[in-house]
């Protein structure tokens, strides 16, 4: 039996088709009034999948305006290219009659060629550590009453971060620019959800949870610092090998840059000893003058 999370990520990701190269998606509160920016990722990809046959290989999306969770998004797909070994296609994600965000989406079937990948990293395995809930609960006297019942929010992915000494958001203090965990849904996916678009797609929802902050980290800043404006500019998915979005993934993280109110962040997915996909992200990260 799929629990309820598993079933309400699946609906998200199910889009309605209007017409040709024409989709609906809904919206859920993931991460507060805006649209959490791994479902636009997420629904796009699954609107550009549903006009070809091949797996995404690569994904480039620019984040243009913050989303209404209460309103519809329209996705309009653009069939580039259809060629002997790439697919070709933009997405653009509309809402209020302005589009709020456009990728590029190109698709390839496998093929033999080539092999290397950098040395896996060296972590504890999932068994030997503890569930983000169990962490957030350990946190819970750092957290205003306020914000109690957000902060506890369980997620639609099962997340287990590798060190067992999760950071306080509440009394960030600076630390190296790194972080991992393990990720995956928290049912298996099964019958007609069993699907190469549907595995992507959650993959890249989830691609977008707390890479962004990785470069917060030395600046002892988290998204919950009040003087910190946070969002993300642009996202880049690399799909190098199968991935399945039911079965553990090690989401490895690291920030190389901070410049501009910009901090540049850079993510690869580990499953089963191999490096399946890898991500790229550019976020904002604004200082406000708590006192103007």
């Amino acid at each position: 039996m799929m629990t309820q999370l598993t079933q309400e990520l699946i609906e998200i990701l199910t889009l309605e088709k209007l017409e040709e190269n024409r989709y609906r998606g809904h919206s859920r509160n993931f991460v507060g009034k805006r649209v959490f920016g791994g479902q636009i990722l997420a629904q796009a990809l699954r609107a550009a999948a549903d006009t070809t046959n091949r797996p995404a290989h690569s994904l480039h999306a620019y984040f243009l305006l913050g989303g209404d969770i209460n309103e519809p998004i329209v996705y309009e797909v653009e069939r580039l290219r259809d060629g002997k070994s790439f697919v070709s296609r933009q997405v653009r994600a509309i809402q209020h009659g302005r589009t709020i965000f456009t990728a590029l989406v190109s698709f390839a079937s496998e093929e033999e060629g080539l092999e290397y990948q950098h040395p896996v990293p060296s972590y504890p395995q999932p068994d030997e550590l503890k569930g983000e809930k169990e962490l957030k609960e350990s946190m819970m006297r750092f957290v205003p009453k306020a914000l109690q019942a957000s902060f506890m929010q369980e997620r639609h992915i099962e997340l287990k971060p590798v060190k067992s000494d999760i950071r306080n958001f509440f009394q960030p203090k600076p630390i190296e620019p790194f972080y991992a965990h393990y990720v995956k849904t928290h049912d298996q996916l099964t019958g007609e959800y069993d699907t190469v678009s549907l595995h992507q797609a959650i993959v890249a929802f989830y691609s977008d949870f707390i890479l962004m902050t990785t470069a917060l980290r030395p600046h002892g800043l988290s998204y919950l610092s009040p003087n910190i404006q946070c969002a993300s500019i642009d996202h880049a998915i690399y799909f190098h090998k199968a991935i399945r979005a039911d079965e553990w993934v090690l989401y490895d993280m690291e920030a190389t840059v901070t410049s501009n109110a910009r901090g540049m962040n850079h993510g690869r997915m580990w499953q089963h000893g191999e490096l399946v996909c890898s991500t790229v992200q550019e976020g904002l990260m604004r200082l406000r003058d708590l006192d103007a």
